[in-house]
């Protein structure tokens, strides 16, 4: 018996019993950049996703818990923004006010300059 009528060949050597024209042309999570373009078959890039997405949707507690770590998230860097906002525009008044030597904030001067003696014939 050769090896094509042998049922324990094809077992060991599967590849040979699929025909070429069934085997995907394509890997799952793989995207060519040339978007299908043949004339570039020499230039083209395959592009592996390595968290490629689920074929199924995950069950609904799943989801849940996804949705709840990414709040989670989003509200700790969101208020790790303001923070640090905050703490800048404080470190930088104190920075002008050290620069300056008194409140830096023109418009939050304690003393009003006296009034010239010519506003004062103008009434």
């Amino acid at each position: 018996m050769s090896e094509e009528q042998d049922p324990k060949a094809v077992q060991r050597n599967p590849s040979s019993s699929v025909p070429p024209s069934t085997t995907p042309t394509k890997v799952a999570g793989e995207i060519s950049s040339n978007g299908g373009n043949s004339s570039n078959a020499g230039w083209e890039q395959k592009i592996r996703y390595p968290n490629r997405p689920d074929i199924t949707n995950p069950d609904p507690a799943t989801l849940r818990d996804q949705w709840r770590f990414a709040i989670r998230q989003y509200s700790k860097w969101y208020s790790h923004a303001w923070g640090t906002a905050i703490l800048a525009g404080i470190s930088f008044f104190a920075l002008g006010w050290i620069v300056k030597g008194s409140n830096p904030l023109p418009s939050k001067k304690d003393e009003h300059p006296p009034p010239s003696p010519s506003s004062a014939d103008n009434r």
